[in-house]
């Protein structure tokens, strides 16, 4: 008769991708048949307690067979049932499970600018100790939706990375630029970090894979620029120089591109800042050329010799035309513009 009462206790083959399956009725016959998979371990809880643990295999739910469900049969129901809860835990690992966001915004050291860090991947996940995970998560998350552990374990997960990559960039053991490089110490440091915590709810990570460390695409651009601008100052000496080779060098693809009167003035403002580097290096006290001396300007009104270039007279404070109308004698000859004898016959100029 007991033969003919028994049933069949295993996880239906569309939950096997769950990380914990639990057997939906509490009351568990008597005599029934826990089929366990190669790849799980069954376990009976009672008040929050793990009373029994199967291995792989067929097993018959008896206290002949478990003394530890003796005290769990149902007397209500004539000693036929067992009253406990019966819970299923995949032991194989659970590859291939998405994690990423941003991480922080960081300083750089080397820049000093702040970049915004961001991490992508997959995780594997696995079960460390089947008992701690039931007794320390069950009453806390819904162990039977896998999509609770794994996004609570990505969240662990990034936490860890946001702390570990802030702390070695702040550092300076790792450098914003080139974290790829450091992928395989970045993961050493965060799965330690993360196991620990997961460690006390008997979980672990055992890989990370096909993750990466990126910089927002704006602030990538701009590192990149700047450590050019670095680069290129060291090489040309200092900034005055670079900044002239730059203008040079925009000025002379602009006209490549057709580009002559706009490109044509940047590229003057590049030579001339080039022209007058010099002047602002090698010495201060160094005066502006003077204008060539063409000659006294002889004021028409007084006659008074003023310096050259004078539009208004130092002695009467006419003003002097630089080219003065020519000056004729009554007799009709050309007067010298500071005669005052006429040279053709002898009379006094007026």
């Amino acid at each position: 008769m007991a033969w003919l009462d028994r049933e069949f206790i295993a996880v239906p083959d569309n939950r096997k991708n769950q990380l914990v399956y639990k057997w939906p009725d509490v009351s568990i016959r008597r005599y029934s048949r826990a089929i366990v998979n190669a790849d799980e371990t069954a376990l009976l809880l009672k008040s929050g307690q793990v009373v029994a643990a199967l291995g792989p295999g067929r097993h018959r739910i008896d206290a002949d067979e478990l003394p530890v469900l003796g005290a769990l049969v149902d007397t209500i129901s004539g000693g036929k049932f067992y009253r406990a809860e019966l819970f299923f835990v995949s032991t194989r690992e659970f590859p291939s499970i998405k994690f990423g966001g941003r991480i922080a915004d960081v300083t750089d050291p080397i820049s000093e600018q702040v970049v915004t860090l961001r991490v992508f991947g997959e995780f594997a996940l696995s079960v460390r100790d089947p008992a701690v995970l039931l007794t320390s998560l069950a009453g806390t998350a819904d162990l039977t939706d896998p999509t609770r552990v794994e996004s609570w374990c990505a969240d662990l997960l990034l936490k860890s990375m946001k702390v570990i990559v802030t702390q070695g960039i702040s550092a300076g053991q790792w450098p914003v630029l080139g974290l790829s490089a450091q992928l395989r110490p970045v993961e050493t440091e965060v799965l330690r970090s993360t196991n620990l915590t997961l460690y006390e709810y008997g979980l672990r990570i055992p890989r990370m894979g096909n993750f990466d460390l990126t910089l927002a695409p704006e602030d990538a651009d701009r590192l990149k620029r700047l450590a050019k601008d670095v680069t290129y100052i060291r090489l040309a000496g200092d900034f005055q120089r670079y900044a002239a080779g730059e203008l040079a060098l925009g000025a002379s693809q602009g006209l490549a591109h057709g580009g002559a009167q706009t490109d044509g003035n940047l590229l003057g403002t590049a030579l001339g800042l080039n022209a007058i580097r010099p002047s602002l290096t090698d010495g201060a006290d160094r005066q502006p050329a003077r204008a060539v001396d063409s000659g006294p300007q002889v004021c028409p009104k007084c006659r008074t010799g003023n310096p050259a270039g004078a539009r208004f007279c130092v002695e009467c404070g006419d003003r002097i035309d630089l080219a003065p109308a020519a000056r004729h004698c009554h007799c009709g000859h050309e007067l010298a513009s500071a005669a005052k004898f006429c040279s053709h016959c002898g009379t006094p100029a007026a």
